[in-house]
């Protein structure tokens, strides 16, 4: 006798359309965090931004924030992975009801609400706390190295930027009149017919050049801003000119960052902190900084510990990286104060 199995046929036709939870099990992380959204989150400020009746509709912003908020628990980061997970996967249909944005769409709502979907953070930590979750009995700060989009190798000191911008300054203008002579021997040759662009190398190596007037200006600012906070004279006496580190660096691609020592050697990165209460792991503050040292982030976090959740902990733990006269008279002080 023929073993019998079920039938398949991937294109058969439904007779009735079905619901998304016969997708996705109840009690799915997908249904929590779009309920969470929609129910519990106030999304004024994201809202009150969409003040236009003309245009197509936009999608929902409370989808766009719980579509974030799912992916970020997922792991998924990238907006052209979120996109390509609506389209694929059956967990993210279910927070979008089967929409599926673009990854320029989710890109820009995610820029353009940076500041209101930061502060939804705060509103999950007292939901936390309401549920038990955080007690701030015990909370743990470290800090770890997040490597920054960009290369190390696009960093240049100051002191090479002017030696660099002269010799730009030079090669470009042996360039360009090279170019000029070009063109007048092509203008002879074609007449009144199209004789081209300048060669890319020639507007490829002038770019370069920009880019470094700007990275100098930049570091030269930075300069006299530090000279500002640190000149103690009357304001009647004329400030000293600036002095610009010659060893100072600037990324090119992403200036933000800044180049520090990790576990594989000298990285473009920035210097990531985290809280975390110690008894359901629930992260209660973090922050990204441009700064290697960990030690002067001891204090702020645990500032950002009260703002967040109205107490600071009971016991903070930290690695030695923090430890340091003005943090140990800091956590005294709070401990004394009571704050």
């Amino acid at each position: 006798m023929t073993k019998r199995f079920r039938p398949w046929d991937p294109k058969q036709k439904w007779l009735l359309p079905p619901e998304i939870t016969e997708f996705i099990p109840e009690g799915h992380p997908a249904h929590f965090v779009r309920d969470l959204v929609v129910e519990q989150l106030d999304l004024a400020q994201i809202l009150d931004t969409y003040d236009e009746e003309r245009g197509y509709p936009p999608f929902h912003p409370a989808m766009m924030v719980a579509l974030l908020l799912y992916a970020y628990t997922q792991g998924v980061f990238s907006s052209r992975k979120i996109a390509k997970a609506c389209i694929e996967r059956m967990d993210f249909a279910a927070v979008t009801g089967f929409q599926k944005p673009d990854f320029r769409t989710i890109g820009l709502f995610r820029r353009r609400h940076l500041e209101a979907l930061a502060g939804l953070f705060q509103q999950v930590l007292v939901l936390c706390r309401q549920a038990g979750l955080v007690t701030l009995g015990h909370v743990a700060l470290d800090g770890t190295k997040v490597k920054a989009n960009a290369s190390k190798h696009k960093a240049m000191s100051y002191d090479r930027m002017v030696k660099a911008e002269v010799e730009f300054a030079e090669t470009v203008k042996g360039w360009l009149d090279q170019a000029e002579i070009t063109d007048m021997g092509e203008d002879f040759r074609f007449r009144n017919r199209q004789g081209g662009e300048l060669p890319a190398w020639v507007a490829n190596k002038a770019e370069r050049m920009k880019k470094i007037k700007e990275a100098k200006a930049a570091l030269e600012e930075e300069a006299a801003e530090k000279a500002k906070v640190k000149k103690k004279d009357d304001d009647d006496d004329p400030p000293d000119p600036p002095k610009v580190d010659p060893k100072a660096q600037r990324n090119f691609t992403d200036p933000e960052s800044r180049i520090m020592p990790t576990k594989n050697g000298f990285e473009q990165c920035y210097n990531a902190q985290a809280g975390v209460d110690a008894k359901a792991q629930v992260i209660v503050a973090c922050k990204v900084v441009n700064t290697s040292a960990d030690c002067p982030q001891l204090l702020p976090m645990v500032d950002q510990v009260r703002a967040n959740l109205g107490r600071k902990p009971k016991v903070c733990s930290a690695d030695a990286g923090f430890c340091s006269e003005t943090n140990l008279e800091g956590m005294e002080t709070l401990t004394w104060s009571g704050s």
